[in-house]
């Protein structure tokens, strides 16, 4: 891990980037490298800070572990999205105090996701939409290759979550977005 945590530091030396990520902890298959991957994850968190670059964190089967690494960057605010939130309404309150955002995408619109519920004490300025593209389709494309056009799927899920209109949705995450990443375009 060594190789590809130099490459990606002399990219950041070199290049101009508006994120780095994802980086994170990922829990799911296999904990053989937990250890290099919680120090890819600081080494990456530092480098998010000196460049003062955006994370987009991924937190697979690990998200409390990503926020008590994060907590351990106190004296600076390190900025950026929990991708593909699937989290408890505790993890999603301690990942806001942090000032980080929670990504929504199309687990939203599934039925026992139980993110709804998750998301209904979470106030909508916390949240940036998301793909996950080619995984994790919304409803009703669930199984089939996902794609940018079908977040509308998830606004319109967001919009019943929050009592508002897909366009309200819209307007807000993309502030939250421009708020993280600064305007691209």
């Amino acid at each position: 891990f060594e190789e590809e945590l130099e490459v990606v530091k002399q990219w950041l030396e070199n290049r101009n980037f508006s994120a780095i990520g994802e980086i994170g902890l990922d829990l799911y298959w296999d904990k053989t490298y937990i250890d290099n991957q919680y120090e890819a994850f600081r080494r990456q968190i530092v480098w998010a800070l000196k460049y003062d670059l955006p994370i987009a964190i991924h937190s697979r089967n690990a998200t409390r572990e990503c926020i008590e690494v994060l907590k351990e960057f106190p004296e600076k605010k390190v900025k950026g999205i929990f991708h593909c939130f699937g989290g408890s309404p505790q993890e999603a309150e301690d990942i806001i105090n942090l000032g980080m955002y929670l990504g929504i995408g199309g687990v939203v619109t599934y039925k026992n996701s139980g993110l709804d519920k998750v998301l209904a004490g979470v106030g909508l300025s916390n949240l940036v939409l998301e793909t996950d593209a080619p995984y994790l389709s919304p409803v009703p494309h669930r199984g089939k290759r996902n794609e940018s056009s079908f977040l509308p799927l998830v606004a319109e899920k967001l919009a019943s979550i929050y009592s508002t209109t897909a366009d309200e949705i819209d307007r807000v995450t993309t502030l939250n977005a421009t708020n993280i990443f600064g305007k691209l375009i």
